[in-house]
């Protein structure tokens, strides 16, 4: 989890710094013009490109396995020190698959911006029909309205654009992986050893070139399916938020009628 902060915080930084330095904009008017989108996603763009070594760290540090994972090495800043090493090519040798980052800001910015273009259009969408519906049954006021509509339309956005990028977030995050001596668990069912068992732990070993051969090699080698291993994650992941949203909701419509008949 701290990693996982931590390339936010990077992430909400480095788009504050870029934004207040150069004329891209941060936030979208309410009438905004395509010069002002085009700029508003380079934005995305660029903000991830900053924040790739720290996000290949800290993938790294949240499919490593616990078996392997050296607790002395396991501080809060160990993924600011491992995406600076990343970035300027220093400390612990790494393998010679192991990709230049350069190699990975094309799908890195694709990815951010293809996904902040779901989400924001879902979530516009859906709040439009929400708005247009309320209109059409003329109900009165109500509390929840002010809240849980912008909750369900940015649970929504998110659920779609987590969809439609996974084929690419798989691909990005392989080649992230690739040459770090990554160890994983073996979550994909048995693996044929020389005693006919399973092993707990699976070191990643692929071999891509690059974004477009990672990509045709695992249509070429795992199907479409390929894309979209580890999916059941993410839907589990998104039905647990939507069943808290919607208890959330259940609940506070209960206190509120309390509140009325009292």
């Amino acid at each position: 989890m701290g990693s996982t902060f931590i390339v936010h915080g990077v992430t909400l930084g480095a788009e504050g710094i870029i934004s207040e330095f150069t004329p891209l904009p941060r936030e979208l008017p309410h009438r905004w013009s395509w010069k002002q989108l085009a700029g508003h996603l380079l934005l995305k763009g660029l903000t991830a490109v900053v924040a790739l070594p720290f996000y290949c760290a800290s993938l790294i540090e949240t499919v490593q396995s616990e078996i392997v994972r050296d607790e002395a090495s396991s501080g809060l800043l160990d993924c600011v020190r491992e995406g600076l090493a990343r970035l300027l090519g220093v400390g612990a040798p790494h393998s010679r698959r192991l990709l230049p980052l350069g190699s990975l800001l094309l799908p890195a910015a694709l990815h951010a911006i293809l996904r902040y273009a779901v989400t924001a259009s879902v979530q516009r969408a859906v709040l439009w029909l929400h708005q247009r519906g309320r209109k059409q049954r003329a109900e009165p006021s109500n509390p929840l309205d002010a809240y849980f509509p912008e909750l369900a339309a940015a649970w929504a956005g998110s659920l779609v654009a987590d969809v439609v990028v996974f084929p690419l977030e798989t691909a990005l995050h392989r080649l992230g992986l690739q040459g770090t001596r990554t160890i994983i668990d073996a979550t994909d069912g048995a693996v044929v050893t020389g005693n006919g068992g399973s092993p707990l732990v699976l070191p990643v070993n692929t071999q891509y070139d690059g974004f477009s051969d990672c990509l045709h090699a695992i249509r070429r080698k795992e199907g479409v399916a390929g894309f979209y291993r580890g999916f059941g994650a993410l839907v589990a992941q998104y039905a647990l938020h939507g069943a808290l949203l919607a208890g959330a909701r259940t609940l506070l419509r209960l206190l509120l009628l309390d509140a009325k008949h009292s």
